[in-house]
């Protein structure tokens, strides 16, 4: 199977994120028009419990991808196929047992949260999920390895598709027999989608083994216990980021409160930033792990093979890709906050001071997942998530401290996070100059893109303005000056020097 270059396999998956969030929108449309705010609610009840397992079992493609790579590189075929089974054999454990959990333990799960009765519909629903999802991913991690990223982001969008159209078919056949049994069919999308998005994979694989020739693979159960060794600590980092999240939910609102903000007030501070904020930092999030995806099996093959000089080019090359993808979202959702709100959510564009304060934020999260990747890549699995946790406490303490504080509030939180991921970034950055020796060209890497994205940005403010005085409407200047700006910044990235034309145009078209 050919391989991809890190350019093309992260523009590739990149792609593959936005598109499925944007296929998102034809779920969560119909769906909120179909069952309103209290069918949500009890479709939104059981969805923490599906993300905890993602982020348990995320270790496990990582380290299928990690493991791949090594082996392929080496020209260890049947290795390729014996890490596959083992992985396909755990994820399923771990996927079916799940589920089993969920199924069987409904009613007092529910009893425990203090959930509605009628969000019983939605967890049994969701509960089939893990059990389609585990299998697809570990096939995901399979393809990944071989630095091959067409499958995966294929997978990405027929899963969504799938997720919608069962998704909300369901809700609106079930919806005369009420709300609580549509947002069941909603949550069934799920299983649905990781069903279609996992017999596609299957099929390419059956492909793909004809290709490497291999038929007959030995048992071989050290791969088990090294498919542990790398996944536990990955999946602990996954879980500390998914529990924090969960505290924070809890904690954020309980402060507010005590900095005297109504429950009503409370609500509406931490839903402008977990409903808006987030949603739209998320963005460029997904194309940096599309890039870390891509990341991962490319180190791992460098660094077996010992080749030292190219895993300090790819880490320099990662950091700056990092940087061309963070700072002009950095500066773009902070300019345009409120135009993006207005554009997104009209009629609902309140919270553009939170938007503006949490893309402060998006370098330094960008750059914690890229580190995280390369040092997980070179075999440093636990110092990534100890520093991560370190981070983690920080974040907990500045909230707890600032946002009680009735000037600060909701900006504490937001503070909080960004002072732990500040704190993580150094400590990973730190690690890879002192254990790897690897010094990263910060001119290059970070300068150059800050001073494309400050052009950038200029042009798009004078475009948003110009069109805003000709046609009096904030959407169209916003979406027209975004444009703009995608347009303007691809050029700026050569006459900047941060890579030239053909440089790009060979990476992307050939390895």
């Amino acid at each position: 199977m050919k391989k991809q270059s890190l350019i093309k396999a992260t523009v590739i998956l990149g792609a593959a994120g936005i598109i499925s969030k944007f296929l998102g929108l034809f779920f969560r449309w119909p769906l909120q028009m179909l069952i309103g705010d209290e069918g949500v609610g009890y479709y939104q009840m059981s969805f923490p419990l599906y993300m905890f397992f993602i982020a348990a079992a995320s270790g496990i493609p990582v380290a299928v991808s990690k493991m791949v790579s090594e082996k392929n590189a080496v020209g260890d075929y049947e290795g390729v196929i014996q890490v596959l089974r083992k992985s396909v054999l755990l994820m399923f454990i771990l996927g079916t047992g799940f589920t089993a959990v969920l199924l069987a333990f409904s009613g007092p799960i529910i009893h425990f949260l203090k959930w509605d009765r009628k969000s019983y519909y939605s967890l049994i629903a969701i509960a089939f999920a893990p059990m389609f999802i585990s299998i697809m991913s570990a096939f995901r991690g399979f393809f990944q390895g071989l630095q091959n990223m067409n499958y995966t982001a294929v997978s990405q969008i027929i899963e969504q598709i799938g997720r919608v159209v069962v998704g909300v078919g369901l809700a609106y056949l079930l919806l005369p027999r009420g709300i609580e049994y549509s947002a069941g069919g909603a949550a069934l999308g799920a299983a649905a989608g990781g069903l279609f998005g996992g017999i596609y994979l299957i099929i390419k694989y059956i492909h793909v083994r004809k290709e490497i020739n291999v038929f007959k693979v030995s048992d071989n159960k050290d791969i088990l216990s090294r498919l542990l060794y790398i996944a536990i600590p990955v999946s602990l980092g996954a879980a500390v980021s998914s529990i924090m999240s969960l505290i924070d939910s809890a904690l954020v609102p309980q402060k507010l409160l005590e900095a005297g903000f109504t429950y009503k007030n409370a609500a509406i501070l931490y839903g402008q930033l977990t409903g808006k904020a987030f949603i739209l930092i998320n963005v460029p999030l997904t194309i940096s792990a599309a890039l870390c995806a891509s990341l991962m099996p490319i180190i791992a093959e460098c660094h077996i093979l010992n080749k030292n000089v190219d895993v300090m080019n790819k880490v320099d090359l990662s950091f700056k890709l990092s940087m061309v993808i963070a700072l002009p979202s950095m500066f773009g959702l902070y300019t345009l906050a409120y135009p993006i709100l207005d554009l997104i959510f009209p009629g609902q564009s309140a919270g553009s001071s939170i938007l503006q304060y949490s893309a402060l934020s998006i370098p330094f999260i960008i750059l914690v997942q890229t580190s995280t990747a390369v040092l997980q890549g070179v075999g440093h699995y636990i110092r990534p998530v100890f520093n991560l946790a370190l981070g983690c406490i920080v974040k907990v303490v500045i909230t707890l401290f600032l946002v009680p504080i009735p000037s600060v509030n909701i900006y504490g939180a937001i503070w909080g996070s960004a002072a732990g991921y500040i704190l993580t970034c150094v400590l990973n950055v730190i690690f890879l100059n002192k254990r790897l020796k690897i010094d990263i060209n910060y001119f290059q890497t970070m300068i150059k893109p800050a001073f494309a994205s400050i052009f950038m940005i200029a042009a798009v403010e004078i475009i948003y303005l110009y069109v805003y005085n000709y046609t009096v409407s904030s959407r169209i200047a916003c979406f027209l000056a975004i444009i703009s700006g995608l347009v303007i910044y691809v050029p700026l990235i050569v006459v900047f020097g941060i890579f030239n034309y053909n440089y790009l145009k060979n990476r992307f078209l050939r390895k």
